[in-house]
Formats: structure tokens, sequence, C-alpha cells
């Protein structure tokens, strides 16, 4: 096979990340995972961070890994990971300090005090991004609200994917889908918007220039080429907001679809031609985030498996087995509807504890609370369901469209119990696949700006080709319903 048909993603998720190596080859991808590590926020000091440090480490080890151990030598590389976070660039290029971490609890107060010098409805019209307190815009306020030295020092603002890039090639540009997650940008003008940065003390001079995913940023520097044992590799610009990577990974086939991007995060909604933003939208708090082609992701951001993440993290301190397969099977032996929650709590964001964070949101609601780990287990899957029906329920009003299938991407799809219970909950078809979503979506992104595919409906095409989807169907109609009408009095 052709060097120049090799790729190599970095999918950098804020639970784990991976290298993931694509071939592509007669219309058809093959992936192969190098190499995983865990992501990990840092503690210290009473804040959370990510040691972009140890992610370049973990990028060069996989680089090695690819060349000496599997034989591997990519084209091209490219880097995508969750949205929002970022740190700064001195007058030196050196990085001033590690970036802080979206749940760092500094954000806890922002967004209400920013509100008080630009209201949201402002802020809406000129991004169309969602209020959300972890949003770049809000955290820039916290570090100004408390004198932050790096934000005094700061020349250059780089996100996690423009640090990745810029320390591996030297190119500091920004990708366009992350940089709508920052709301900082103007969708209508196209632009960053500086009446925002003005806000928060930053000019357009601390800003990259935006590029469009699917096309070569440069090439990987001679010091990492010859530490990894590459002669040469592009770095290529993708969907860099792992979300957008995603999407572009989506095997539709009809126009009437919405997806659901599910990890630590679900990302639920539509795929647009342009920004939807009105009255409405800015009530749902919905967000129109960029994609490949142009297109805006049209989305809400709904908790996701972080719930069930956080309480793994929790049971394992008792040294019992904490195996997924082992909580799923807890929860399969569990009775149904027991106790049900709203996944979107405050108070779920980044609890010390998260069983008791559930228990305290049941004595507040004045239900029972579980009473074993797969009733835990089962209340967060059945309740991240009915929101996803709530969801549903906006995107159709707001849009106009009638939703027939639902697409299931990302790590999530390997829940097949939350899968089923999406079917049930919403009444609509799902179709799950591939896993590995984002690293499809970033290979395939890579494949275009290489000029190995030319267009969003080629690369869709690919997926079908490569991936064998799985399919969920409504079941229990009655049962569902009756939950539903519950729930509502919750999220209401």
């Amino acid at each position: 096979m052709s060097k120049n048909n090799l790729f190599l993603a970095f999918d950098f998720g804020a639970e784990s990340s991976r290298a993931v190596c694509g071939a592509l080859e007669n219309n058809k991808l093959t992936l192969k995972e190098i190499y995983r590590f865990p992501t990990g926020m840092l503690s210290l000091n009473g804040h959370l961070y990510w040691n972009i440090y140890r992610f370049y480490e973990e990028i060069i080890k996989a680089l090695n890994l690819c060349t000496k151990k599997e034989n591997i030598y990519p084209f091209s590389l490219a880097i995508d990971s969750w949205g929002v976070d970022f740190g700064f660039l001195a007058e030196d290029d050196s990085i001033i300090r590690i970036p802080y971490a979206y749940r760092d609890l500094q954000v806890t107060e922002a967004m209400p005090d920013f509100h008080k010098i630009m209201p949201p409805e402002k802020i809406y019209s000129l991004t169309g991004i969602s209020m959300q307190p972890f949003n770049s815009l809000y955290h820039l306020h916290a570090m100004r609200r408390s004198n932050d030295l790096a934000l005094k020092s700061a020349k250059r603002l780089m996100f996690i994917p423009d640090l990745l890039n810029f320390l591996l090639s030297g190119e500091k540009k920004t990708e366009f889908s992350f940089a709508t997650t920052s709301q900082l940008y103007n969708p209508f003008g196209e632009c960053w918007e500086e009446k925002l940065l003005e806000s928060v003390g930053l000019d357009l001079s601390f800003m990259n220039e935006i590029i469009e995913p699917g096309q070569v940023i440069g090439l990987l520097k001679d010091d990492i080429c010859r530490q990894s044992g590459l002669k040469k590799a592009h770095l290529s610009s993708v969907c860099s907001h792992d979300t957008g990577s995603a999407i572009v990974a989506v095997p539709a086939e009809e126009k009437d679809w919405a997806y659901i991007s599910s990890g630590t995060w679900s990302l639920m909604g539509l795929e647009l031609e342009e920004p939807l933003v009105n009255d409405k939208t800015f009530e749902y708090n919905f967000s129109n985030e960029g994609g490949a082609g142009g297109r805006f992701r049209f989305l809400k951001n709904i908790m996701g498996l972080w719930l069930l993440q956080q309480c793994r993290e929790k049971w394992k301190q008792t040294g019992d087995d904490c195996d997924y397969s082992v909580l799923l099977n807890e929860a399969e032996n569990a009775p149904p509807f027991r106790v049900l929650i709203d996944p979107d709590y405050e108070k779920f964001f980044n609890p010390p504890d998260m069983p008791a964070a559930i228990d305290d949101y049941c004595r507040l609601t004045s239900q029972n609370k579980p009473g074993s780990r797969g009733e835990y287990v089962r209340v967060i899957l059945e309740s991240l369901a009915l929101k996803y029906r709530y969801v549903l329920d906006q995107l159709r009003e707001v849009s106009g469209r009638q939703i027939n299938t639902i697409h299931i991407i990302g790590g999530g799809t390997r829940n097949k119990m939350l899968c089923q219970f999406t079917a049930n909950a919403t009444g609509r078809k799902v179709v799950t696949g591939p896993a590995e979503g984002t690293a499809a979506g970033n290979i395939l992104m890579q494949a275009m700006a290489c000029g190995q595919v030319g267009s969003l409906e080629e690369i869709r095409s690919i997926v079908k080709n490569s991936f064998d989807p799985e399919y969920y169907h409504p079941e229990d109609a009655r049962e569902w319903d009756r939950a539903y009408k519950n729930f509502l009095k919750l999220v209401k």
C-alpha cells in the first residue's frame, strides 16, 4: 500500500485518548488502534489543569510505536480534542502555564457575572452558542476577575489542538469547528467577535487565523521526525473539535436524521447548512457549532456518560469489580424506572461524590435513592434516554423536521443498553456506529486535505462501505411514555 494512504489520528477525549492509524484503499477505511492512554485532569493547588506537556510526550510515544513496533509511516497526522479549553503563548512563544480544564470550579460564578456586562440574548445573537459555564468566554472572564497572571502575560490565545499543533509544527492556526465552540466567534461575520474579545481584555492580535478543516497545516518538525524515525509527515487540519470529527463519520443517507455523539458528553443535534438563531433556540439553549464543508452542528450539550464514569470512579475505591460489563449486567437486573434524574442538574457537573450527588437529588425531588450499584446505573441510562427524547422534541419543534432516525456514534455505541433505551424513549430507529467515529472522521478529513477524498458525501460513502452498523428499534412504548410524563415534571 502507498504511504500516501496511511493516516494517524490523535483523538483526545476527556476520559481517555488514543492514536488510531487509518488505511484508505479501494473506497474502504480500515482502522488500527496504536496506543491508548488515560487523559486525566491534573488537580493542583485547588485548580484542575490539562498537562499539555504530557500530551506531547504521549504523541511522541505513539509516533515511535508506529515506526519502531508497527512499521507504520503515516503520510499525515491530525489532532482533535474536546472543545473550549485553551492556553497562552508568551512573547517568546513559550507556553504560559498549563491550561485550565473546563471543569475547574473558578468558572462557577463567571457566567452570571459576565451577563451583568453583556446580556445573554446579545451574546447569543452574536455567536449562536448556548450559555454554558465552561465556555471559553466565561473562563476568560473568570481569569480576568481573579487577575490571573497567565492572562496578563499572554500574547497569543491557543486552544488545546492549536497548542499541540504548534509544538509539532511551529504553526499557529485555529480550525473553524473549534473556534465556534469558544463563544468568541461570530458565524454571521465569519470572524472573531471583537466586542466579546474586548469584554475580556483581548483583541484580534491574540487570536490565530481561522482555517477550514480539510487542508494541510504544515510539516512535522525535523527534530520530531528524528525522534520518531519518520522521514517526513504532514500535519493536517481536520474538525479539531472531536464532535465535529465524529459527525463527519455519520453514515447518513436520508435527510431526516439527528445524531448523538455519545461519550463523556452527549451532543445531540442536526446538521444544518447555516446557523439557526432565534428566540426559541435561545430559550432552549441550542448551540450552532461549525462542521465540515462549512456546515453547522445545531446541537445541545447533555451531561452524558460522565455521570456513570464518576460513579464508577467512586465505586473503584471499594476494590470491587467495576468493569463496565459487570455494571451493565447489574443494571439489567435492576427494576426499571425506580428513580429518575435530570442528567443536566447543575450539581452533577463536578461533584466530589457522584452517587452522593444523585442521592441528594433524590431527596430534593422526594424520590427514594437507588439501593444498589445496578440501580444507579439504570437510573443514569434511563434518564439519559428520556433526556434525549426531551431534546428530540425541541429539535423537531425549532427545525420543522420529523426526524425518523437517530445516529449514535462514539464510544457510547458500545453501551448497548443505552442504545436500546434511546430507541425505546424516542420511538425512533437508532443506528449506531462507527464506535471510533471521531477517529474515522479525523482520518478521512486528513485524506481530503491530502487529495485522497473529494467531498463530505464521499467520506460518508466510505464510512458506509467500511463499518457495519447496528440497529435498535423501539420497544415497550407504553412504559416509556409513562416514564416520560414523570420525567417532564423534573425538567420543567
